[in-house]
């Protein structure tokens, strides 16, 4: 019963008292399961904001301000941060999304060395990642990242092909002195192998030189019938722009690093007739109806010009609405098994993004399984041109 004290304040009597704390104590542990298991998804996304890779990140960044408050179903907390490009900070954002946020899933990063740098992040802490640049995956040692965009032996074919057909016999090839460089040369090879085109030249250059003129000499010097350029963004205008003012006047071809408006914005009328494999999310309304990626494609288009005005679609932008897509049905299945914010919602996010199959992407369809964690086919490559300051469909 309840009591006036000579204090002249409410009590309860023992028995009251011992009842309504046995209840107080059945709430608070109603509540705290009830919290745990409608926990938000949280995820970390890491991209190049700043530094030489900013044109890459910032509008993958504009894409993640466009996403539902949802994942799979499930509310959702973006914790969005700035690499600039370094992998140094790489490794340190990731460390601290992971052991001080506790993500269900890490997004990033922008370019190949810094998603390398997340990627070992992921595989030591075991939290999935999507990694929105191109980079290797060994699944026997990496199980945990996965990579949206297209292998560079996919992309590249779309390249070599051309050239095959255009009769071209010998490239130089100039790219970054890092993994990427060296990425778009593996990925070019089997291609070239199969066509019987002759490598003659091969240079790098660093991504803030300001000069590549050496470079391009030794390139010019073997004289050959293309050029292909292994850089990424408003970095790779610089040998472009080279070549041409050497008076190189063969094909120069370039690889998706470049698919995006400021490529074009800085390079002008010195990258105009360069070619370049992407997604066919660049090029949505000149595909074939018959392409089962168009759909896709254009809804992509559709919600980002929508909100960055016409002319905007940006194919890095692409990748990160296809990372949504992959997380948003594997989070799905994760859910029923397990409650995000724990060891067990990662392994069967994990599981789940090897498992679905057939997830329309706007560059891709994507077919993930236990030893193929990019698990998208040559459907996901086109080869297009500059002509008059945009993308024009050559071949698909």
């Amino acid at each position: 019963m309840i009591k006036l004290n000579d204090a002249g304040i409410f009590s309860l009597s023992s028995n009251l008292c011992e009842v309504t704390m046995k209840k107080c104590m059945l709430a608070i542990a109603l509540l705290s399961f009830s919290l745990t298991a409608y926990a938000d998804v949280k995820v970390g996304v890491i991209l190049a904001g700043s530094g030489p890779a900013a044109s890459l990140g910032i509008p993958e960044k504009n894409l993640f301000n466009l996403l539902p408050d949802t994942l799979g179903g499930e509310l959702v907390q973006y914790i969005i941060l700035d690499d600039a490009s370094d992998t140094t900070q790489s490794v340190k954002l990731a460390r601290k999304l992971v052991e001080e946020e506790n993500v269900d899933l890490l997004i990033g990063s922008s370019t190949v060395p810094t998603s390398i740098s997340v990627a070992g992040v992921a595989s030591e802490l075991k939290t999935p990642q999507l990694a929105l640049a191109p980079m290797s995956i060994d699944t026997q040692q990496n199980r945990w990242s996965y990579a949206v965009p297209q292998p560079t032996t996919i992309m590249m074919k779309s390249v070599a092909d051309h050239m095959k057909a255009d009769g071209i016999k010998t490239i130089g090839y100039l790219g970054f002195s890092d993994s990427w460089g060296e990425m778009v040369l593996s990925g070019l090879k089997p291609g070239l192998d199969e066509a019987n085109i002759k490598l003659v030249a091969s240079e790098r250059y660093g991504r803030t030189d300001t000069s590549v003129t050496g470079q391009v000499l030794r390139i010019v010097a073997t004289n050959p019938d293309a050029v292909v350029l292994g850089g990424t963004g408003t970095p790779a205008v610089l040998p472009q722009a080279t070549l041409r003012d050497r008076g190189y006047k063969g094909p120069i071809y370039h690889n998706t690093g470049v698919i995006n408006r400021d490529f074009l914005r800085v390079g002008g009328n010195a990258v105009e007739g360069a070619y370049a494999p992407t997604g066919p999310v660049m090029v949505a309304e000149q595909l074939d109806d018959s392409n089962p990626i168009k759909k896709a494609a254009l809804e992509f288009t559709q919600v980002y010009e929508g909100k960055y005005g016409k002319g905007s679609r940006d194919a890095f932008a692409a990748y990160a609405w296809d990372a949504y897509r992959l997380a948003d049905q594997a989070v799905a299945v994760a859910v029923k098994s397990a409650t995000p914010g724990t060891a067990e919602f990662r392994a069967a996010l994990r599981d789940a993004l090897e498992s679905n199959k057939e997830v329309v992407g706007s560059h891709a369809i994507y077919n993930m399984t236990n030893t193929d964690h990019t698990g998208v086919d040559q459907r996901a490559s086109v080869l297009v041109q500059v002509d008059k300051g945009d993308w024009k469909l050559v071949a698909q």
